[in-house]
């Protein structure tokens, strides 16, 4: 029986660390459910079909998943919206960990819809006094959840977790191509790729010097070349399609700043973690939400607010006149993600979490040594991070965001 299942629709580049990480400290007694095939359109992007020996394909293997769902201590689910799979299980009373981007990408006001308020009653609200815990893959997940009384006090800051890789910081900063700017996304309209072509435009005009590449294609690629055009801008920004993943992060090591201007409906955005660990000044929309978690504003990389293109533009001048401050930004960026905010801490926390509330045995992994306070009376001694994966993921309106992130208090 393997004691800790999770259940998403499928193993991406994105959770495999996590996965490997979790495998390890529970000493091989850890399994990813799968319950559909891969897309073909992220296919085509460069993803891969997984295969690691703790993933089960419920789509193939039916009765198989049904009976780790049932059988294992902790089921940790998210990335689905079939309900079905966990029902008999939350109607048990098992312990559930919820993991869940935002309920509301578009906006907040589509809370009020009755039907909608009755279906989140039944998958969340119901559960509020029960074994059930969410952790909140971006900032705007508790505030969302707020709206529909779910999880009262048991929400933790959560995310997704891409590969860390460790460099040699010094090195990797010397080896930063000056006045380098990049973006890599699919070009479709939330993901904005008019931003960084009109934030171009306005640097050429202010005779700044600077190399933008912008990797990716889609259904706004025509109109993104058009506009390159447009703006006179064919010797200054690069086009070169779709990269592999690897290829995108060798791109994230050579450049000096790493824009991401996806809106709100970017319910975490990976490639920020990505790009801090590759060294790079973020420059991100505080609407995506992986933002406020993972960026301190003008410490380790700079948030603006949604339409201020104003902001967006004065943060990328500042740091392609100030290579001394960009490399700064840069390092304190690598800090974030490999000390904290990556798959092996995330692993581990989330491990005590669960012998913490006594829905494992500390004997059941192999971190018993940073838990002897708790499992010398299994549960009495545990206490939540204070910042980071698993720590308490506060409830704050989108209106009050941005303004609790430059007082620092996210």
């Amino acid at each position: 029986m393997q004691k800790f299942v999770m259940v998403s629709n499928y193993l991406n580049h994105h959770q495999i660390p996590f996965c490997n990480a979790m495998e390890e400290l529970l000493r091989g007694s850890f399994a990813f459910l799968q319950t559909e095939p891969v897309e073909e359109e992220r296919l085509r992007m460069g993803w891969k079909e997984a295969d690691y020996p703790y993933l089960v394909h419920y789509y193939t293997e039916p009765e198989k998943g049904r009976k780790l769902i049932e059988q294992a201590d902790v089921v940790l689910f998210g990335g689905t919206d079939d309900e079905s799979f966990i029902q008999d299980r939350l109607h048990q009373g098992k312990p559930v960990i919820r993991y869940s981007e935002r309920l509301y990408k578009e906006a907040q006001w589509k809370a009020i819809s009755p039907r909608g308020l009755v279906q989140k009653y039944k998958d969340h609200t119901c559960y509020r006094n029960k074994e059930v815990y969410l952790l909140c893959a971006g900032a705007y997940v508790p505030s969302d959840f707020h709206i529909v009384r779910a999880y009262p006090e048991k929400m933790l800051k959560w995310g997704y977790f891409p590969e860390k890789k460790v460099y040699d910081v010094d090195q990797l900063m010397a080896e930063k191509e000056p006045v380098t700017i990049l973006w890599a996304a699919r070009m479709i309209d939330w993901k904005h790729p008019e931003l960084p072509l009109r934030m171009a435009k306005s640097l050429k005009e202010q005779g700044i010097p600077f190399h933008l590449e912008m990797i990716g294609g889609g259904e706004l690629e025509p109109e993104v070349r058009r506009l390159r055009a447009e703006y006179g801008l064919e010797a200054e920004v690069d086009l070169p399609g779709f990269k592999e993943p690897a290829e995108v992060r060798k791109a994230m090591e050579r450049a000096e700043i790493y824009l991401v201007t996806s809106d709100r409906k970017e319910g975490w955005g990976a490639v920020v973690n990505e790009a801090m660990n590759s060294g790079c000044a973020v420059v991100a929309d505080a609407m995506i939400g992986a933002v406020p978690y993972l960026i301190h504003p003008e410490e380790n990389g700079y948030a603006y607010e949604t339409g201020r293109e104003d902001q967006l533009l004065a943060s990328v001048r500042s740091l392609l006149q100030d290579r001394e401050l960009c490399h700064c930004i840069g390092r304190n960026a690598y800090a974030t993600i490999a000390e904290e905010w990556n798959a092996e801490v995330a692993a581990k926390r989330l491990a005590e979490f669960c012998v913490g509330k006594g829905f494992l045995k500390a004997a059941d992994t192999t971190v018993v040594t940073t838990l002897e306070s708790a499992v010398s009376d299994e549960t009495a001694a545990y206490e939540l991070p204070t910042s980071g994966p698993c720590s308490v993921a506060a409830v704050i309106s989108e209106r009050k965001m941005y303004r609790e992130m430059l007082l620092g208090k996210i």
